[in-house]
């Protein structure tokens, strides 16, 4: 186990990773995990359900960095830490139920595009009793959305999409992943 840990942190060393769906439970623990132990991490771009910049902003601060989870990280970086934060976070308003992510500005569209090597997709609808077209928009388009974007990254290396625990139906016992590779899609 310690062997794995220790690959995936020199993978993701001088990595720009695309975030989505950042402000979520398991995408925060992400977050602060490896701004922790891969410090070394080239950018992480997060992509926020926003209409515009200063909104996506508020909801960095508001949602993400002002939880207790980053405390631990705030007292390891002291005085750096808002450096280090601006430095290795840029945020990104948008919205997977639209085509190219709902990017609006064209420049930060392409910036993304051609500097991602991982996206890391954790937005999605869990409450259970969604209204259809709500969750099939998240879910189900969105998922599409995110895979047509995946397709412009020219550095891409791996896509991670994180479902709920009935992505697989209603098999029992151990269920072992494969990948699936991104050109037979």
């Amino acid at each position: 186990m310690a062997q794995e840990v220790g690959s995936i942190l020199n993978f993701l060393e001088g990595k720009t990773i695309l975030v989505i769906g950042a402000t979520g439970f398991l995408a925060k623990i992400f977050l602060e995990k490896v701004l922790r132990v891969q410090p070394n991490v080239k950018k992480l771009f997060l992509l926020l359900r926003a209409s515009d910049d200063k909104s996506a902003a508020s909801r960095l601060q508001n949602e993400i960095l002002a939880k207790d989870l980053f405390n631990l990280l705030n007292e390891k970086m002291g005085t750096n830490f808002k450096s280090f934060i601006s430095e290795k976070l840029t945020v990104v308003p948008g919205d997977i139920t639209f085509e190219d992510l709902g990017l609006k500005d064209s420049i930060l569209r392409e910036d993304i595009s051609s500097q991602t090597d991982v996206i890391i997709n954790l937005a999605a609808t869990t409450n259970f009793d969604e209204r259809y077209d709500i969750a099939l928009d998240l879910n189900t388009f969105g998922v599409k959305h995110i895979m047509s974007f995946a397709k412009q990254c020219i550095r891409l290396k791996v896509l991670v999409h994180v479902s709920t625990a009935y992505v697989c139906g209603e098999k029992s016992g151990l269920i072992l992943e494969s990948p699936y590779l991104l050109r037979d899609s």
